[in-house]
């Protein structure tokens, strides 16, 4: 595997190595002791999987401590644009955004440390979107940014169609320094 330091302390791409032959194709998507020795000692406790329509839009989800989750995150079938906005107040990069095209076809994966919200937006009919967290999903410690905050302008891809986003997505509040 190959992993990939982004722009934001923390945030890692990683490029599995994949064995192709007429079967199909095999590789290693998770592997503890080569995460560790790549700086991902998160203790996953939980695999979560979505299925989406092209156009939903997810986000910007995160849990605060003592509840806060790490994230890796991968596509099986079609394919996201995946952003992470870094949260932490005392970051040089705090509301900055790092983003990736993930797929099934490319195979990367998308590691998130705590201290992240979390958002993708389903380019494809039927995306089977899949990530281990390192904490249980706690509704108490839950929280969110505003999807279109102006003052971090992601540019979220434009589609054939209005983005589909739940209620509570759609009334999160913008990003600011607590």
């Amino acid at each position: 595997m190959n992993f990939i330091k982004t722009s934001i302390e923390g945030v890692i791409v990683i490029e599995p190595k994949v064995f192709d032959d007429p079967r199909g194709f095999f590789y290693e998507s998770y592997r503890k002791e080569l995460f560790a020795q790549n700086g991902i000692k998160d203790d996953f406790v939980q695999d979560n999987v979505s299925c989406s329509a092209k156009g939903v839009l997810r986000g910007l989800h995160y849990q605060i401590a003592p509840r806060a989750q790490a994230k890796l995150m991968r596509v099986l079938r079609g394919s996201v644009y995946d952003v992470a906005v870094d949260i932490r107040t005392r970051s040089k990069t705090f509301g900055k955004f790092f983003s990736i095209l993930l797929s099934a076809e490319n195979r990367k994966m998308f590691y998130i440390p705590k201290g992240f919200a979390h958002g993708f937006c389903v380019l494809e009919e039927g995306t089977e979107f899949m990530y281990k967290v390192s904490d249980y999903y706690s509704p108490e410690h839950e929280r969110g940014v505003l999807w279109s905050d102006p003052g971090l302008a992601i540019p979220w891809p434009k589609l054939d169609r209005a983005f589909i986003l739940s209620d509570k997505d759609k009334k999160y509040s913008i990003l600011k320094a607590e």
